[in-house]
């Protein structure tokens, strides 16, 4: 295959759809000869900060001087973006043999009669595949959908952090926030130990499959600390206390408050790794060399623009904190484009002000929510709707003007879709 021709074949298997559960791909891995059991694992979920909380973790292990894989999802721009190992993407060319190699074992699979895997479980396996003839010592693996019947859930890691549980997903995992957390616990094993930043109810859900599974259990503001001391738009720093008294501190380039309690999951996970070339130094080192594109990202400051994938109330909550923290005198416009499977009302009312402006265009998904649907709950100063991402980011641009902020948000798919527009 070529990369075009690896593209293709993965567009293709969308009409399978996206299927929660392991028996296709622990049959597929099996045809494989389990690529995913040749190394070490950290797997991660979490409504949000997973995919933050994972590259911190292989930026730690990495600068560790340890052979690191890192597998995340979605992309933004390029499927290449989702396998990492050792911060470098895989090539197009080394995308395309892995997505070859497992479309044989896939079309043998159907062959003797089994049903057919879906897009991501392909991507998963190909991942771990690539991962076991990188050679990797270690892989962080996070979690694509909920965790419990997710395709990454056959993996048995060295450590399991569940960053926190929110109302997301509930039509897949439960109809609950209750249920939403019991799939998140889904990823503990048998004497894995646990690292969580999880509140209230879904805590306590976490903390009894734990006890159940005897799993050690290390929770955020109870066994270790975050205090805040100094943000600016180059970073933040802040100082993580554990319970025995060790007390450090540590600085980070991702923004907004909740990206340093992020680094503490990833910290408290490093540790718990006991790894003797993980040391204070490389641990902080990793976290001040990690970028995480599309979570509160400037891409521009003249004009000043800024993206956020914030695809749920909880995520627009933050991104509404970090604007008024940072730009609290800019006018607003924002681009915005919503999944019709998310919690539109939510997002809109968490995030829009009165006094902003908003132009709503539609993500580049067949999950897209209609544009009409999103803008007619927008309670704001202006608004209009866009007939594509690009007019909208023009007219958003437009409306914005050189001392205004225009700030995509919405959707992975959105925010990728304008990162390719502006740096194509």
């Amino acid at each position: 295959m070529t990369y075009k021709e690896a593209l293709d074949y993965l567009a293709g298997l969308g009409k399978f759809g996206s299927q929660l559960g392991l028996t296709r791909i622990e049959y597929l891995l099996g045809l494989m000869q389990h690529p995913e059991r040749r190394y070490k694992t950290i797997h991660v979920t979490g409504t949000n900060g997973k995919g933050s909380t994972t590259a911190m973790l292989a930026g730690i292990l990495t600068e560790s001087g340890i052979k690191t894989g890192m597998f995340t999802s979605p992309h933004l721009v390029h499927y290449t973006e989702r396998m990492v190992v050792n911060g470098k993407q895989i090539s197009q060319t080394e995308f395309a043999k892995a997505i070859e190699y497992t479309s044989r074992f896939v079309a043998q699979m159907v062959q003797e009669g089994y049903e057919h895997p879906t897009e991501f479980e392909v991507l998963t396996a190909a991942a771990f595949y690539y991962f076991a003839k990188a050679k990797v010592e270690y892989a962080v693996i996070e979690v694509g959908l909920g965790g419990l019947l997710d395709s990454t859930n056959v993996i048995v890691p060295e450590v399991s952090v569940i960053t926190n549980v929110t109302f997301e997903h509930a039509d897949r995992c439960g109809g609950t926030l209750e249920g939403v957390a019991r799939h998140k616990a889904g990823i503990i094993k048998e004497g894995v130990p646990v690292v969580t930043a999880a509140k209230g109810e879904a805590l306590e859900i976490i903390r009894r499959t734990a006890q159940k599974k005897a799993a050690a259990l290390l929770v955020a503001d109870e066994d270790f600390v975050v205090d805040h001391n100094e943000s600016n738009l180059e970073g933040q720093k802040f100082t993580l206390s554990q319970k025995d008294g060790q007390a450090k501190a540590y600085q980070v380039k991702l923004l907004g408050w909740h990206q340093a309690a992020n680094a503490a999951l990833a910290i408290m996970t490093a540790k718990m790794l006991k790894h003797k070339q993980i040391t204070a130094k490389s641990i902080q080192n990793g976290l001040r060399s990690v970028s995480w594109p599309g979570r509160f990202e400037i891409l521009k400051t003249k004009p000043l623009m800024v993206i956020d994938g914030a695809h749920n109330p909880a995520g627009a909550k933050v991104l509404r904190e970090n604007l008024d923290v940072f730009f609290p005198k800019q006018q607003r416009t924002f681009l915005l484009g919503i999944l019709q499977d998310k919690d539109i009302t939510g997002i809109i009312k968490t995030l829009i002000r009165p006094k902003d402006q908003v132009v709503v265009a539609a993500p580049l998904s067949d999950r897209a929510g209609q544009p009409e649907t999103v803008a007619a709950g927008i309670m704001a100063s202006h608004v209009e709707i866009a007939p594509s991402i690009e007019e909208g980011l023009r007219r958003a641009q437009e409306l914005a003007g050189e001392e205004g902020l225009v700030c995509a948000a919405g959707s992975l798919y959105l925010i990728g879709t304008v990162c390719q527009m502006l740096f194509r």
